[in-house]
């Protein structure tokens, strides 16, 4: 765990020192929340629910997926500058690598959640103040963002190149997004729409925020949207985990 912790560390003071990414990490969600949802609230309500109340949920998984992208870009970095061959020769599991880059991951998407928090009540979009929002808010994205950060490591462990990375993970990002419930109502989804959104964990996540921190109408029962995260969680790192090794090999 030492190794984890040092790992989170660096890459976190990093992040830190680098205000271009720390800046576009605050930037983003304010530019979400006040021009796109204030855009969209205009057209009205979803049921009983103001309609940037509605899509915050949405909002708070497409940061999520923004931090797993950036932390499977810096594990590419590492690999293409020699810095991985540092961590492999050292003493430690090297799962602890990739646990440090998901920690750090997940540390980011948690920050621009917490902007987007206080964002959205400026607009008027009031969470629920609770201990348990608290930690169903906090425990809901840090499954996520670990889950799709596994599917961001897999990839940045096998690609050759920020490009490559870049196309490939464009194939999941924006896509999740919109192939869910975060901008518009699951029962009000065309059918073959709707088969996408349940096969999409980005649903399951809007599902549990929408159930526990924003009073708006859920389709799907929460203990069913936790099960679906912690499930994607284990799969996501396992996915990872097999990835890395077998890069590993590859270079050895």
């Amino acid at each position: 765990m030492d190794a984890v912790g040092a790992i989170w560390l660096k890459h976190m003071t990093k992040f830190l020192r680098s205000r271009e990414e720390l800046g576009g990490l605050l930037i983003q969600p304010i530019l979400w929340v006040a021009i796109f949802g204030t855009g969209m609230r205009s057209l009205g309500q979803t049921g009983d629910t103001d309609y940037l109340t509605f899509m915050l949920p949405g909002i708070l998984a497409l940061t999520a997926l923004g931090g797993a992208v950036g932390g499977g870009m810096v594990l590419l970095e590492e690999r293409l500058s020699g810095t991985m061959d540092d961590y492999l020769v050292a003493p430690i599991p090297r799962l602890s690598i990739l646990l440090g880059n998901a920690a750090s991951s997940a540390t980011k998407a948690l920050i621009q959640a917490g902007v987007i928090l206080v964002v959205g009540r400026l607009f008027g979009a009031a969470p629920v103040v609770s201990i348990v929002a608290l930690v169903a808010f906090i425990g809901a994205l840090v499954l996520f963002t670990i889950g799709f950060a596994g599917i961001a490591l897999a990839v940045a462990a096998r690609t050759r190149s920020i490009m490559g990375y870049h196309g490939l993970i464009a194939l999941f990002n924006l896509p999740l997004l919109f192939a869910s419930n975060a901008l518009y109502p699951l029962d009000r989804l065309p059918d073959w729409v709707r088969a996408l959104a349940i096969a999409n964990p980005t649903t399951y996540l809007i599902e549990a925020l929408r159930a526990s921190v924003y009073p708006a109408p859920v389709v799907i029962a929460p203990l069913v949207a936790w099960g679906v995260l912690i499930g994607f969680a284990v799969l996501g790192g396992a996915l990872a985990l097999a990835s890395f090794q077998r890069s590993v090999q590859r270079r050895s």
